[in-house]
Parts: C-alpha cells; sequence; structure tokens
C-alpha cells in the first residue's frame, strides 16, 4: 500500500457551513477563485439552491492525521428532467469553477487512490455529471473523479492587465485612437448635466442599483433565449443577497446624471483582481456616448487607484473586451456518463444542433446554458 493512501478521510456534508471559519481558513490559502467565496457558495446553497430545487454534494476532505480541512468540492444534485446530474454549484451564475484547496494538495490528493476512489463511490449514482467554465488545468478535476479528459468550450475568458497611473494604461490597454474616441464621448455626456461615478457603501444606495439594474436589462435581453436570469425573483434575491452583505468582497458601482443612476456594474473581489459579473446601461438615453465604454473606463480607473493588478471580464466573447486590453483564456469543460441513460444523452449532446434538439425534445431532457457572460447573465 502507498504510504499516503490513508493520508485522507473524505465524507459527504451537506449540512457544510460555508460562512464557518474553517472555510474561511481553506479558501484564503487555496487556489480556487472569487464563485468559491464563502459568501457566493452560501448564498447559492441558502437561497438560490433550494429556489431551484437543487440539492446540496458537499464533498469534504480533512487529513486524518490532524482532522484539518484539506479540500472541499461543493457539489449539486440536479433533477433536470428524467436526469440525475451532478453539477458544480454554478446554476448559471459562476463564471469559473474550480475545487477549493490549494494546488499542492490537489495533487497530494491524486495520489491518495483510496481518497479518491472513496470519494467517485460518494458522489454516485447519477446520470450525468457536468463540470464546464474550468479555467485552467493546474486542478485536473477529471483525473480526481475518474471522468474523460475535459474538452474545450466554445468560448473564452477575458481579463486586462492594470497599471498606474491610469494613463499609462489607457495608452497600453485601448490605444490612442480609443482614447480619443472615449474622450469625445465624455466630452459629450458631460454635457448632459452633471455626472458622477462611485461605488454603493448603503443597503438604500446598493438596493436602489439592483433595482435599476433589473430594470435596464430586462428590455435589452427579453429576446435573448429564457431573457435575462435578473427578471426572476430568486435569482434576484440571490445577487442581492450577496451584495446587501456589505463586504468588499461585492462591489457595486453606479453611474449618474443629476441624481439619477443611468449605469451599473456589480463587481467580485478576489485578491489583486476585480472581476466584472453583471451591468447594466441605459441604452436609450445614451447609447450615442458609449455609456458602457464610459462605465468600464470609469471602473478601471478606480481599480488602479485602489491597487488591484487586473480586471477581469470573466466569460464571453463579446468585442468591448478586447478594446480594453482583454486577453482571452481558453475554458473547457468536464462531462461524465453514469448510466445508459446518461450516455446517449452525452452522445447527443455531442452531435449536429438538430440532433440535439430531436434528443431533448424525446427525452424532455433539459440543461442550462453552459456558457454564460457578463453581457447575457
Amino acid at each position: 500500500m502507498n504510504k499516503n493512501d490513508d493520508a485522507f478521510d473524505v465524507c459527504i456534508d451537506d449540512a457544510f457551513d460555508f460562512l464557518s471559519e474553517e472555510y474561511a481558513e481553506l479558501f484564503s490559502g487555496s487556489d480556487a477563485t472569487a464563485f468559491q467565496h464563502p459568501l457566493w457558495l452560501n448564498s447559492i446553497y441558502r437561497r438560490l439552491g433550494p429556489a431551484m430545487a437543487a440539492k446540496p454534494l458537499v464533498v469534504v476532505v480533512r487529513r486524518r492525521s490532524t482532522g484539518a480541512m484539506a479540500a472541499v468540492l461543493p457539489l449539486l444534485r440536479v433533477r433536470r428532467g428524467p436526469m440525475r446530474t451532478i453539477e458544480f454549484a454554478d446554476l448559471r451564475v459562476s463564471d469559473y469553477l474550480a475545487p477549493v484547496c490549494s494546488v499542492q494538495t490537489f495533487a497530494e490528493l491524486l495520489q491518495n487512490k483510496a481518497a479518491c476512489e472513496r470519494l467517485r463511490q460518494l458522489v454516485r449514482p447519477f446520470d450525468l455529471l457536468r463540470i464546464p467554465k474550468l479555467l485552467d488545468a493546474r486542478m485536473p478535476i477529471e483525473n480526481l473523479l475518474g471522468a474523460p479528459h475535459r474538452a474545450s468550450m466554445d468560448t473564452n475568458a477575458y481579463a486586462t492587465v492594470l497599471s498606474a497611473p491610469f494613463e499609462q494604461w489607457q495608452i497600453n490597454a485601448l490605444g490612442r485612437s480609443y482614447m480619443k474616441e472615449l474622450a469625445k464621448k465624455w466630452r459629450q455626456i458631460h454635457k448632459k448635466g452633471t455626472l458622477t461615478f462611485s461605488w454603493c457603501e448603503d443597503r438604500a444606495s446598493i438596493l436602489e442599483a439592483m433595482d435599476v439594474m433589473r430594470k435596464f436589462r430586462g428590455p435589452r435581453f427579453q429576446a435573448h433565449g429564457d431573457g435575462d436570469l435578473l427578471q426572476r425573483p430568486e435569482y434576484f434575491d440571490f445577487y442581492s443577497d450577496v451584495a446587501l452583505r456589505l463586504d468588499p468582497f461585492a462591489r457595486i458601482y453606479t453611474m449618474k446624471m443629476d441624481g439619477n443612476v443611468i449605469a451599473t456594474a456589480l463587481g467580485l473581489t478576489h485578491r489583486d483582481r476585480l472581476l466584472i459579473v453583471m451591468t447594466a446601461f441605459d441604452i436609450e438615453g445614451y447609447k450615442s456616448q458609449s455609456i458602457g465604454a464610459l462605465t468600464f473606463e470609469s471602473v478601471a480607473r478606480d481599480c488602479i487607484e485602489r491597487g488591484y493588478q487586473v480586471l477581469d471580464f470573466t466569460i464571453g466573447d463579446e468585442p468591448y473586451k478586447m478594446q480594453f486590453g482583454g486577453q482571452p483564456t481558453p475554458m473547457s469543460s468536464v462531462t461524465q456518463a453514469g448510466s445508459a441513460a446518461g450516455a446517449v444523452a452525452l452522445f447527443a449532446l455531442r452531435q449536429a444542433p438538430w440532433i440535439k434538439q430531436a434528443a431533448k425534445r424525446m427525452t424532455e431532457f433539459r440543461l442550462p446554458p453552459a456558457r454564460t457572460s457578463t453581457g447575457t447573465r
């Protein structure tokens, strides 16, 4: 027996407390992303999950010698038609998915055959396991779960490196031509009245920003698939819960004209970066002033002044991200069939679009889009 085969204990803890000091300490020392932050996952499991009939499946790994928490896999059991699916704690609100542990601990865990086998037994039964939106391969979760090799997604994530002073970043990221264009837009919008840009720091301003965000996004995304998630009460409640914690983790910016909100941006802070989660603009009133671009430039300025190193636009191939110096990072996904029905569904999902649709109609099988983006969430 390998001397490391008894190094870890693996269990399921469906009542896991993501707001505990123990998890906060684990997350702080991990290589996970902002979307595994204690506040984010707590709101998914306590609010959004129950509203979506998703059941918790939290895998907890501890070091046998000390009992210290070594890793957490925040998973969900979700019924999609007749299919029993295992998914990461996402439910269409998270852009990056990752185990909550350090890269070193993950490597140790992979060497522990008994722990890996125990983990694979605990997550069964399922028809289909789906983990999209994997940012890199430093922690190959497919090896941990005994799943097939990850596949590339049809979308990228984008982030721009920030540098002080702000004017130098403008030159490096935007280029002089685009800087000149935005300067013209700034002159135009300032002629319309008194313009302000700030970070919401109290409940009243956060509630106002969330209400305006829902109002602006509704008509804009009405024709996009199932529309804007923020129009659904359970999702509005989720995002509001995170924002209203008044924790620096979640930040809402507002741009106002004569005291009225005309643009908002919800972001998450993680180490040296700000991740843009959701935006909304008064397109009808300020389309000719490129209000979205002016908002992103204002966010970048604030981030640089606060010492952030990266502005992360997250998933989605919208052209504006490259205009702001965003560099693409490929995304990947892991899928695994756990039954004959799951194998049929997985095969159908990998075929031509018309076959996919036919298979879905025949089985009444529905999966939410794995691809999300700042613009369409």
